[in-house]
């Protein structure tokens, strides 16, 4: 299918309640980020005028440090399907999900590769669902002590920053790689529209997800790409 013209059809790969979710968890994690930085160095003071002060962005801080643990609860409240599914998918390994890394090294290098068979969520996306869990555990964890010193031991608020700063380290990280993926690399950019209309190309979904996707194939929710009808680029 890649030497003909992709087929312009959509299908629905999140709900509008992930999407959401989505976004603002997005937004409150740049909001701590940015707000943080003035707190943790010098070099930074220059953002305290447009935060407010330093008590003005301590509170910016706290404020999306609530909305931060929110898209969760979002998720589950309006979309229990398939924040279960998500929860599948991260306990479900199977041998081919430890094959899609060797053929994801060679995609990301740009060298030839092959599409591993993925379901809904493929083995990297699982991984980096584990270290996002991890990091806002450790984020969350540490950022009671500091916000309530006077509950806790001094060594507990001292221990607080240190695992603070070690989460939003990992989480930066993870960040960057998460974007660079979903906005900037050739291959899994067309899946970027997922997050924002929670559409996605069906020949992208297909290639990238084909166990997932014959799966709805079957029971009707999605179009069959085999179809001589859908092999033209025109939409649905």
């Amino acid at each position: 299918m890649s030497n003909q013209p992709k087929p312009t059809v959509k299908v629905r790969r999140f709900s509008k309640a992930f999407v959401w979710a989505h976004a603002i968890n997005a937004i409150a994690f740049f909001a701590l980020y940015i707000s943080a930085l003035p707190m943790y160095t010098e070099f930074f003071d220059w953002l305290y005028p447009v935060l407010g002060g330093p008590e003005g962005a301590r509170l910016i801080h706290r404020i999306f440090a609530v909305v931060f643990v929110t898209p969760t609860f979002i998720w589950i409240i309006f979309d229990l399907k398939g924040f279960k599914v998500w929860l599948k998918e991260l306990v479900t390994w199977k041998k081919r999900d430890l094959e899609f890394f060797t053929e994801f090294v060679k995609e990301l290098f740009g060298m030839k590769f092959k599409h591993v068979r993925q379901s809904f969520f493929n083995a990297g996306e699982k991984i980096n669902s584990f270290i996002q869990i991890v990091t806002a555990l450790i984020i969350f964890a540490s950022g009671i002590p500091m916000w309530f010193p006077q509950f806790f031991p001094r060594f507990m608020v001292q221990w607080g920053y240190f695992f603070h700063n070690v989460g939003f380290g990992l989480a930066i990280a993870v960040i960057v790689g998460h974007i660079y993926l979903s906005v900037v690399h050739k291959n899994s950019r067309p899946g970027y529209t997922g997050v924002i209309t929670g559409e996605v190309p069906a020949w992208w979904a297909k290639e990238h997800y084909p166990d997932w996707y014959d799966e709805e194939v079957k029971k009707g929710n999605f179009p069959d790409l085999n179809d001589p009808k859908h092999n033209k680029n025109k939409g649905a």
